[in-house]
């Protein structure tokens, strides 16, 4: 499989999406942010010093997908018609479940917006509570839909 972001002398380009036609395209992204029970009881309760840790992260997850093509050097800069973050919180963890819904109408998918809403939440979710344990741990961010385009659905199993 030939790679699309490095041209016949293997220098790293933008893909060329020109001739591509604009359709309809999601991604949805997941991931997770791992705590000790004592930090996660801290966010359950609203008790974090910084503020809504939940309400905070949302809006930074939004804030990441839309600035993707800023932060990811060959990614196209897409009219990103919606985004939706979604954190859970997961006592079993205990931490947080995090999950990004980006949708367009484009030459080009939304998977780099999706994962980097998922990653951007995730980080303000560290930087509100790592006063109260440094210990946490990101992981598990990875893409679980995408469709539209050529390439059609894929579903993570």
């Amino acid at each position: 499989m030939a790679l699309t972001h490095f041209d016949a002398k293997g220098d790293a380009h933008m893909v060329d999406v020109s001739d591509k036609p604009s359709t309809a395209r999601v991604a949805v992204a997941a991931g997770h942010i791992s705590m000790a029970r004592e930090t996660f009881d801290l966010v359950a309760e609203g008790r974090a010093k910084k503020g809504d840790v939940l309400s905070v992260a949302r809006l930074a997850g939004i804030m990441g997908a839309k600035k993707t093509p800023e932060l990811i050097p060959l990614c196209h800069p897409l009219p990103v018609t919606k985004v939706a973050v979604e954190l859970t919180l997961d006592p079993d963890l205990p931490g947080v479940r995090i999950e990004a819904t980006v949708k367009t109408t484009g030459q080009t998918g939304v998977e780099m917006e999706a994962l980097t809403a998922v990653s951007t939440a995730a980080l303000t979710v560290y930087d509100m509570v790592k006063a109260a344990d440094r210990t946490m741990e990101i992981g598990g961010i990875r893409v679980l839909l995408k469709d539209g385009g050529k390439s059609g659905r894929y579903e993570a199993t």
